[in-house]
C-alpha cells in the first residue's frame, strides 16, 4: 500500500472534501483492487466487517440518488430502506452512479459527491473502533471512526441489514 500526496481527479475530490470539513484521513492506494468487501479487507488487514461498503440506490418516486453506508459482511434490505424514506428504490444501474456521484462502481466514496445523496448508515459499522471507506477509486481506501462517517455524510444511522 502507499499514501498518494498528489492524488487526481476522484482520489483528489475525495480528499478536498474531507480536508474542507476539517477531516485529515489519508487516502491509500493499494497496487491491488479494493473493489469488492473481501478485495478490501484482504487489501488491508482487517474484517470484511470493517468495510464500509457504498451502495447507490435510485429512489423510484424522487428519481434522488440514496447511499447506503453497509457493513461489508452485511446484505442490504431494500424493503427496510425502502420503509425508512417512504418510497420504494431499485438499485442503480452504473450510468445512474457515475453520473449522480461521479463515481464508477467498485470506487463510490461516501463523500464528495456530485449531488448529495438521501444517507443510510448500516447500524453495524457503528461496532467497530476503525471502518475503512471507499476513497473515488477501486483501489483506494481511507479509514475512521464510525460516528465520523456519520458527521461526514450527515447519515442516519439505521438497521438496514437483511436478516
Amino acid at each position: 500500500m502507499t499514501a498518494e500526496p498528489e492524488l487526481k481527479g476522484s482520489l483528489r475530490r475525495v480528499r478536498d472534501a474531507l480536508a474542507a470539513k476539517d477531516f485529515d484521513f489519508a487516502v491509500t492506494r493499494f497496487p491491488e483492487s479494493t473493489r469488492t468487501s473481501a478485495e478490501a479487507a484482504a487489501a488491508i488487514g482487517c474484517t470484511v466487517g470493517q468495510i464500509a461498503k457504498s451502495l447507490v440506490f435510485r429512489a423510484v418516486e424522487s428519481d434522488r440518488p440514496v447511499l447506503v453506508v453497509a457493513s461489508g459482511d452485511n446484505r442490504v434490505d431494500t424493503g427496510k430502506v425502502a420503509a425508512l424514506l417512504g418510497e420504494k428504490i431499485k438499485r442503480a444501474d452504473p450510468d445512474f452512479v457515475r453520473a449522480r456521484t461521479g463515481f464508477a462502481i467498485g470506487g463510490v466514496s461516501p463523500v464528495a459527491h456530485k449531488e448529495p445523496p438521501l444517507v443510510l448508515i448500516d447500524r453495524d459499522l457503528l461496532a467497530h473502533d476503525r471502518i475503512w471507506a471507499a476513497a473515488g477509486a477501486p483501489n483506494a481506501v481511507f479509514p475512521l471512526a464510525p460516528q465520523d462517517l456519520q458527521a461526514l455524510t450527515g447519515g442516519q444511522v439505521a438497521d438496514i441489514r437483511q436478516d
